[in-house]
């Protein structure tokens, strides 16, 4: 019979380690370069939505400038134009326009 097809060749035993060292490598890269930065945009854009106040200028995630009137526990009152408020749910608003360039 064939029992030389059987046997492993010398020194055939392979470490464990070096056959999980690709995937190991493979998540370390994800964590690096898409988890964590995405995770300290997130934690930016908190702190951004906590701190905001009566009179910051800033855009919804529908694209609606306005300013804030006033602030409630979820929803932020915007004016959008003259005596027109609108009411917006806090995560909406994704950035602060009062450092952006006056368009002419």
């Amino acid at each position: 019979m064939n029992y030389i097809l059987m046997t492993q060749p010398a020194g055939g035993e392979s470490n464990p380690l070096a056959s999980f060292l690709p995937l190991i490598l493979i998540v370390v890269v994800f964590y690096f370069f898409m988890i964590r930065p995405q995770m300290k945009r997130q934690k930016e854009m908190r702190k951004f939505r906590e701190n905001l106040a009566k009179g910051d200028k800033v855009v919804t995630t529908g694209g609606i400038y306005g300013k804030v009137v006033d602030i409630k526990e979820s929803i932020i009152i915007l004016q959008i134009d003259k005596e027109v408020n609108i009411r917006v749910d806090k995560s909406a608003v994704i950035k602060d326009m009062s450092d952006a360039p006056r368009q002419k």
